[in-house]
């Protein structure tokens, strides 16, 4: 694909008409209207649950990360499709395994919208978080409101989007390396996407490279990508790829570099986070502690946060599901701890959560996975100056190109 065409598939550019009118799209839902919202539901019956899949393509080749190998060039992502019989049809990423979600059709086929969904919630029966994206996208429809507006926001709040691509490039393709400007060049190219946040990979010493050479270009990559790009946030991402005292030899050798956060450097312990905060403390650095990404601990995670040793909730928003993210945002607003579900793979993902900021807040920033689509309609969202801004179309405001 020709990069222009690139760029106007990830709809680069001036903010749509869409965006800044249709106002009735946006009105939020309070109290009765909650009610009445709930009884429009009622009028809906499932009919269909069809499942199959969409590609979604990166616009390069993304490489390792301190733990695993390629990433490759974009994933096949398992869908649902629930149609009404008065001919509504919500979509989304199915949760967990088709075989498992066909187990539950027969729950699900023949019920009212309202009976498995309300408004204020989100899925009411946690047997069936399989659906919930897609449940939320139906509502959305049939109520004809973008899915920030049935979480309270007439108007979604904007919030920060990070490229969540800057891996071990340098270090590809393997007969040939391409280096520190492999990484420098990915960062313009997604500079000129609308990205004013990178999140760069580390830890090439846990694996790939000996020790004290990861640790070296690691550093080299900080420093070069901050200088490059002044205007810029830089978020870390080790993925447990090194010791809390490995990870503090990283900080020294970066003296001078902001980060914005710091996420998994390695594997979550207290004393561990602890010896970190520590050190941040004793050098006056204050980046945010950020973990959680999947399989998650939450007991443990809380834990942490109730330690004031976690500052943003990472846990994917597939795997906990988009109703609990949900409340588990509510729950964070009470401790003042930020949230950012964990996104990277999909750019639905990514999509679903700019709702879920743009309706609830407290997601201080996006994972973005750039992507385009044959079998998707992505154009609504907007990518600018760093911010992603979800369209208000009804649901999630993403079409299916394909017969499913």
């Amino acid at each position: 694909m020709k990069r222009s065409n690139f760029l106007q598939a990830l709809g680069i550019g001036a903010l749509s008409t869409t965006l800044l009118g249709q106002n009735a799209l946006s009105e939020p839902l309070f109290d009765s209207a909650i009610v009445q919202a709930d009884e429009d539901l009622s009028h809906h019956t499932i009919q269909e649950i069809r499942f199959s899949s969409v590609r979604l393509q990166y616009p390069r080749l993304v490489g390792k990360n301190a733990r695993l190998d390629l990433h490759g060039y974009g994933p096949r992502v398992d869908i649902c499709r629930i149609d009404t019989k008065q001919g509504a049809m919500g979509w989304g990423s199915l949760r967990g395994s088709q075989r498992d979600a066909e187990k539950l059709r027969a729950q699900v086929v023949g019920k009212k919208v309202s009976e498995l969904f309300t408004v204020a919630a989100g899925i009411k029966d946690p047997n069936h978080i399989a659906f919930d994206i897609a449940m939320h996208d139906l509502a959305g429809v049939i109520l004809n409101k973008p899915v920030y507006a049935l979480l309270g926001q007439p108007e979604p709040i904007i919030t920060d989007c990070y490229s969540g691509m800057i891996y071990f490039d340098d270090l590809e393709p393997t007969h040939q390396p391409g280096g520190i400007d492999k990484i420098l060049e990915e960062c313009r190219y997604d500079y000129d996407l609308g990205y004013r946040q990178f999140k760069l990979k580390i830890g090439r010493g846990h694996r790939w490279m000996p020790f004290k050479q990861g640790l070296a270009r690691d550093i080299e990559i900080t420093k070069q990508v901050a200088s490059a790009f002044p205007d810029c946030g830089i978020l870390v991402d080790g993925n447990n790829g090194f010791s809390v005292d490995e990870f503090i030899q990283y900080l020294d050798g970066i003296a001078g570099v902001k980060l914005f956060w710091i996420e998994e450097p390695f594997h979550e312990t207290i004393p561990q986070y602890e010896k970190l905060r520590n050190y941040l403390n004793s050098q006056g650095l204050t980046p945010l502690l950020a973990d959680g990404e999947a399989d998650a601990d939450q007991q443990f995670l809380q834990k942490l946060i109730d330690k004031k040793l976690l500052d943003v909730h990472l846990t994917d928003i597939e795997e906990l599901g988009f109703t609990n993210w949900r409340k588990l945002i509510t729950e964070l607003k009470k401790t003042n701890t930020h949230s950012s579900p964990h996104a990277w793979g999909s750019l639905l993902k990514s999509y679903y959560t700019a709702h879920l900021a743009g309706g609830l807040g407290n997601v201080i920033t996006i994972e973005g996975v750039s992507s385009t689509s044959e079998d998707v309609d992505l154009s609504g969202y907007q990518l600018k100056d760093g911010k992603l801004i979800p369209p208000a179309l009804p649901g999630f405001g993403m079409r299916l190109l394909k017969e499913v």
